[in-house]
């Protein structure tokens, strides 16, 4: 006799444009942002992500018809931010955060998920910066993150949710470690990406279990180990690392997704799972079969 599969009922199951291969606002390798919506809704999804901003319709009043129509709903938005810079870095960093946050909050979302900045470019491997922070860019990314945390809390009801991703200075265990450290958990929780962290060492499951208050959000996406390892010994960048298939459909990668899921619903607190598989750029009829069997292996895991 087989045992019942356990009810998720704490994880509310999403995707995202990026499991379309969708990287930017307008690129002619990305699928239309009509069809995105079309597809994720037709995969079973009922909670998307908005994406790059200007993907989908920045107008609130377009997105929120053409989400309700297909049965969406949105929850977050996305920002990228150069915060370890210091305070010199503010006015931008705002400027660019605004936009967003309005969007996010005007179609329902509560939480924004906040990315850092690469060391290294994406697309060419140009070192950008040193790969390792000084004392002071630590101290900087601590206090620049909270200020975020606190303003897009006040001026727009939303909570950010940290990105641990690779080739940024918030990736490893120790990294991610000592940021959750050195921020205030009243101002900034964590949005555990299970693939990055995979590809940058981590064990999330370890994660969910010693920062469990600090998880505000999870991504879920699986890593190609065999390609993994070439990727690590070849010090290739993550953008062409996306290129040879280093994050895979699950359940065919690691981490498994049956714990890390088993684990979260352990907090007792709704968590949104957004899938998330990197494959930028893909063929257009690619991801849509994808999309469905990922939906149903999460179905298969009582998600």
């Amino acid at each position: 006799m087989t045992s019942p599969v356990p009810s998720l009922n704490r994880i509310r199951v999403g995707s995202a444009p990026d499991s379309w291969g969708v990287w930017f606002p307008d690129d002619p390798r990305q699928v239309p942002w009509r069809r995105f919506l079309d597809e994720v809704a037709e995969a079973g999804y009922e909670w998307i992500e908005l994406g790059p901003y200007g993907y989908l319709p920045s107008d609130p009043a377009v997105l929120a018809e053409e989400t309700a129509r297909r049965g969406l709903k949105v929850s977050a938005g996305t920002v990228f931010t150069g915060l370890h810079h210091g305070p010199a870095v503010w006015e931008k960093t705002w400027a660019h955060v605004a936009d967003i946050a309005a969007l996010t909050r005007a179609m329902g979302a509560d939480h924004l998920v906040v990315i850092p900045s690469f060391w290294r470019d994406d697309k060419t491997g140009r070192v950008l910066e040193d790969s390792t922070l000084t004392p002071a860019q630590w101290r900087d990314l601590a206090a620049q993150t909270e200020r975020l945390g606190r303003a897009v809390r006040e001026h727009y009801g939303l909570r950010i949710v940290v990105h641990p991703h690779a080739d940024t200075h918030i990736d490893s265990e120790d990294n991610v470690s000592r940021f959750l450290d050195a921020t205030d958990p009243e101002l900034v929780s964590l949005c555990l990406d299970t693939g990055h962290y995979a590809y940058c060492g981590g064990d999330s499951v370890r994660l969910i279990e010693t920062y469990g208050e600090r998880i505000g959000y999870l991504h879920l996406k699986q890593v190609d180990p065999e390609i993994l390892a070439g990727v690590i010994a070849d010090e290739v960048p993550f953008g062409p690392a996306v290129g040879r298939g280093v994050m895979c459909e699950p359940p065919s990668g690691v981490p498994a997704l049956e714990p890390v899921l088993a684990a979260a619903q352990a907090l007792d607190v709704d968590l949104f799972a957004i899938v998330e598989q990197d494959m930028y750029p893909c063929p257009p009829d690619k991801p849509f079969p994808i999309a469905q069997r990922t939906r149903r292996f999460l179905h298969s895991c009582g998600a």
